[in-house]
């Protein structure tokens, strides 16, 4: 097999819409939103495209001076915590909600930082949301 014609079709991709290999600005970066949104919804036909592509927003995201305050933030919440919010506001959860974990009570000291998870909570959890356990370690 020659890579000739794949170098070409590579090079004229890029000269095209260079942001998919490196985001260089904001106006980059709202292309590179809009093109993912679209790959998207082909996921299946254009999943090599979207690993391409997600590696430039994600390296945009994590060095460009808008999201500075934004990653400090993140960077000083604990991931545990952080990864239980996120699932109760994806799934619409309230504290009562999650009788696996505890009483109400108990998931609202967890939230407010005032108790952590335990293994058992974070094994209970995982296995109740289909994801891996490493994922509350960050």
């Amino acid at each position: 097999m020659g890579f000739t014609a794949v170098k070409e079709k590579a090079r004229a991709l890029f000269d095209e819409a260079s942001f998919i290999s490196h985001i260089n600005n904001n106006a980059e970066y709202q292309q590179a939103i809009v093109l993912m949104n679209e790959l998207i919804d082909d996921y299946d036909n254009q999943k090599a495209l979207i690993e391409v592509l997600s590696v430039s927003i994600e390296q945009w995201e994590s060095t460009a001076p808008e999201f500075a305050s934004f990653n400090k933030r993140i960077a000083k919440l604990d991931s545990d915590l952080t990864l239980l919010k996120v699932l109760m506001e994806q799934y619409g959860l309230g504290v009562s909600d999650l009788p696996e974990v505890g009483s109400k009570s108990l998931i609202s000291r967890i939230l407010s930082g005032e108790r952590s998870l335990t293994k058992k909570h974070i094994q209970t959890l995982s296995q109740r949301f289909g994801i891996s356990p490493a994922l509350f370690f960050g």
